[in-house]
């Protein structure tokens, strides 16, 4: 099936996803020509199939440039997308500066993962001043807006007393709201307060899931915290946290779980 776009149509998200799987190349055919045609949504989507390499050639300078014409265009999205190339170097310098100017525009707009992105970078001090007050700030609005990374960090905020009045009863509901959401290390936290609770048959449920979804650089952090938990049951998921990170890293993840296997 060929797919044609025109500027009238609307383009949905479900519409989107369904030319892509059914045709990818002939989708990005497509989406090019709507986005020639000043098609907002299409611009921002063609900045995502060229990031990704999908149904066409991987370009993450192109990436880029139609990023920032979608947002010069007000697409928000598009607009967050432009901070994170900045921010991580796709298809250009990294530029924490530059990756900061875009995530506050993109919170301006009200979209919650530019209120997530620059809360990151104004609590770390990346390309702004670092301010964690208004990084606190922002992860509420985006946690309030149903952001589930958001409501992890809200809860870690709640909870250690950062720029607020310390509330464990609320940083524990926020984290349970973050795994509940999707967010992998949201359901760390909540695991870490079940099993602190002595639920641990619940704890390794989350535990778990969030072994399943979790990207490198959480797993390699994650499996230090199980080793050091007083529960025998949440260590021995250390080893399972050592095997998926020696699957998704280098010799030094290898390394790790060969000593944690000859310490056994």
């Amino acid at each position: 099936m060929s797919w044609t776009l025109r500027r009238e149509d609307v383009l949905t998200g479900q519409q989107l996803r369904d030319m892509l799987q059914e045709n990818p190349a002939s989708a990005a055919r497509a989406i090019l020509i709507a986005a020639q045609e000043n098609m907002v949504d299409a611009q921002a989507l063609l900045g995502q199939i060229l990031l990704d390499g999908t149904g066409i050639e991987q370009d993450a300078a192109l990436a880029l440039t139609w990023f920032q014409i979608a947002a010069r265009n007000g697409h928000a999205m598009a607009t967050n997308m432009a901070g994170r190339c900045h921010e991580h170097g796709w298809g250009c310098e990294p530029d924490a500066s530059k990756a900061a100017a875009f995530y506050r525009q993109a919170a301006e707009a009200e979209l919650d993962w530019g209120f997530y992105n620059y809360g990151n970078l104004l609590a770390t001090g990346r390309g702004v001043n670092k301010d964690q007050a208004r990084a606190l700030a922002c992860y509420r609005k985006a946690a309030q807006m149903g952001h589930a990374k958001s409501m992890n960090m809200l809860g870690r905020y709640l909870e250690e007393g950062v720029c607020c009045e310390r509330d464990l009863a609320a940083a524990h509901d926020w984290y349970r709201r973050s795994a509940e959401g999707g967010d992998f290390r949201g359901q760390f936290s909540h695991a870490a307060v079940l099993a602190d609770e002595g639920l641990i048959d619940q704890a390794l449920v989350w535990f778990e899931t969030a072994l399943r979804i979790g990207n490198l650089n959480f797993l390699r952090v994650s499996r230090k915290t199980l080793l050091s938990s007083s529960h025998a049951q949440v260590r021995a998921l250390a080893i399972a946290y050592h095997q998926r990170a020696a699957e998704l890293g280098d010799a030094s993840d290898l390394h790790e779980l060969s000593a944690l296997s000859v310490s056994d």
